[in-house]
């Protein structure tokens, strides 16, 4: 790996350490109660006070975009994390069956591939409604085809590599040759593909609450708050920009990470 690629990874890394903290520790963080309204303060500019201004109601920006770090991360992370597993099941038995099991299973997926990501998660929130729990299923959804794919091909190749040929030689149960060898490749390439993933479904996510699919207010929410900010972004810039920083910079270290491993892990293949 070339220096200034070890450089930018560490970054990416600092930073995703950095918004893991703020995520699991909002409270320590925090200048204001996310949620106390004072129409008094009402679009403040950022300030020592206001480090980040304040919005329509006077909430103070800062402390929102702070809590908002765990439900948007969260989010990404969850539908990331499901959609990961399900990927790994469906794939495996994809590689692992018969020939017209494992075409109906890739002919469903391909469906799903065929479209982008962000609109398959909007289809899915508008038959089962708006919601971050909604929200989670329908990034799930959109995302899981990617890692169906990639775990098919990887199940398909292990299996008949030259250490799992040799442990059926010695005797070794089938299923405990697949547990043992074949998993443990699959779920490294599906990592690998996650950490880039994450990002997406972040980003997605946030996506689908600026247009109102997700929590309601007042619930501190990146795609929610860069929403309500877009109606006065020429007179309270603020409201909007900081949620927007948030959401760029979590995707573009999740994104740099994720490029990186899987360049190293091309590298090592090679």
């Amino acid at each position: 790996m070339r220096r200034g690629q070890s450089v930018l990874l560490w970054i990416a890394v600092g930073v995703l350490a950095v918004l893991a903290v703020v995520a699991v520790f909002p409270g320590m963080l925090a200048t204001h109660d996310p949620l106390q309204t004072d129409v008094r303060s009402a679009l403040l500019p950022p300030s020592g006070e206001h480090l980040f201004g304040t919005d329509q109601s006077g909430r103070d920006v800062y402390s929102r975009v702070v809590f908002g770090a765990g439900r948007s991360i969260g989010i990404g992370l969850l539908a990331t994390g499901i959609a990961l597993i399900a990927g790994l099941i469906v794939g495996a038995l994809a590689g692992l069956a018969p020939r017209p099991v494992d075409t109906a299973l890739m002919r469903v997926n391909d469906v799903l591939m065929a479209f982008p990501e962000f609109l398959v998660a909007l289809v899915v929130v508008a038959v089962l409604g708006p919601g971050p729990v909604n929200i989670a299923i329908a990034v799930t959804l959109a995302a899981a085809p990617v890692y169906v794919r990639l775990a098919r091909v990887q199940t398909r190749t292990l299996r008949v590599a030259e250490h799992v040929e040799a442990a059926r030689i010695l005797g070794v149960p089938p299923a405990q040759a697949f547990v043992r060898h074949v998993v443990p490749g699959v779920l490294g390439s599906l990592s690998v593909l996650a950490t880039i993933g994450v990002g997406s479904s972040i980003l997605a996510a946030a996506g689908l609450s600026f247009l109102g699919l997700g929590p309601s207010e007042p619930t501190p929410e990146w795609g929610l708050m860069l929403a309500g900010g877009r109606n006065v972004l020429g007179q309270a810039w603020w409201i909007a920009v900081f949620p927007g920083i948030a959401i760029t910079v979590t995707v573009i270290a999740a994104t740099i990470v994720g490029r990186v491993l899987r360049a190293r892990a091309e590298g090592r293949r090679a």
